[in-house]
């Protein structure tokens, strides 16, 4: 498990499916509940895997451009 990913998921709030994975990796505990469902992981390193999907798709929605630039322009038009 990629240190970057388990501290960024141990700094999120208390309760999010981040920081309840990450308490299960950290306590060696392959299953886990979050809002009413549970869900048994085969291993610890295919709980590590779904925390680092669950951090790839956090991150790629930070990293999407938020403004775009548009130009027009009236020569041509008569």
């Amino acid at each position: 498990m990629d240190p970057t990913v388990l501290a960024w998921a141990l700094a999120q709030p208390v309760g999010s499916r981040a920081a309840v994975l990450a308490a299960a990796f950290t306590g060696g505990t392959k299953r886990v509940t979050f809002d009413g469902r549970t869900v048994e992981y085969r291993s610890l390193d295919e709980l590590g895997r779904a925390l680092s999907v669950l951090h790839a798709a956090e991150n790629t929605a930070a990293r999407r451009p938020s403004v775009t630039f548009a130009s027009f322009s009236r020569e041509g038009i008569r």
